[in-house]
């Protein structure tokens, strides 16, 4: 089964990307909303004790998590250790789950491949990518964000550049939703293609 990894920066639109993947029949893995559904159960009272005070009503504050982060030099390692286990666990049950449906193929969306070193967990990388200055504006709209958190979050991913130069397949989500899924689509045609022709053949 092939094990497909998407990533990309914030603000380049890696989330709708894998929503269209999953129009295109392939199963994902939503790495955003399983930590999300973490910070509503089992990882909730974990990152209190490491962050007191991040817990209400059982599930993690993510604002007052954010700025507990903003004011620890080393926030993010103790937080990536509490959390990053528990999402490769729930990772790996969805793909024992998909190789037991006999799936020919699917897509991890690991926000952080490249920094955590996730591509060993892949057999292919596509990564989302955009104009600089298109993501700035779509990330500075969101609610809540500042230009200080958008730089934070910024100094801890690998470069937009790196990452094309890494990947196997680039989605520009500059222009129109029908671009990028014409795009998706031809992915996952040449995907097919490969895996017929025995491009991967241990995966």
């Amino acid at each position: 089964m092939l094990r497909i990894g998407l990533t990309g920066s914030i603000g380049m639109g890696k989330s709708t990307m894998g929503k269209l993947f999953a129009e295109a029949g392939v199963p994902v893995n939503d790495s955003d909303a399983v930590v999300h559904d973490l910070y509503a159960g089992e990882a909730a009272p974990l990152v209190d004790a490491a962050f007191p005070g991040t817990m209400k009503e059982g599930a993690v504050d993510r604002q007052e998590l954010a700025r507990q982060l903003a004011g620890s030099a080393d926030g993010f390692k103790r937080l990536e250790a509490i959390v990053h286990p528990l999402v490769r666990k729930r990772e790996a049950e969805f793909i024992e789950r998909e190789r037991q449906r006999g799936s020919p193929m699917v897509l991890l969306d690991i926000p952080l491949l490249f920094e955590t070193g996730a591509e060993s967990r892949v057999d292919v990388i596509v990564v989302v990518s955009c104009d600089p200055q298109i993501q700035r504006e779509r990330v500075l709209a969101r609610p809540g964000m500042t230009v200080e958190k958008f730089d934070m979050i910024l100094a801890r991913q690998t470069p937009d550049a790196e990452k094309r130069a890494r990947a196997d397949y680039v989605i520009d989500t500059a222009h129109s939703i029908e671009t990028a899924r014409k795009r998706v689509a031809e992915i996952v045609s040449d995907l097919k293609r490969r895996l017929t022709s025995g491009d991967f053949l241990n995966a």
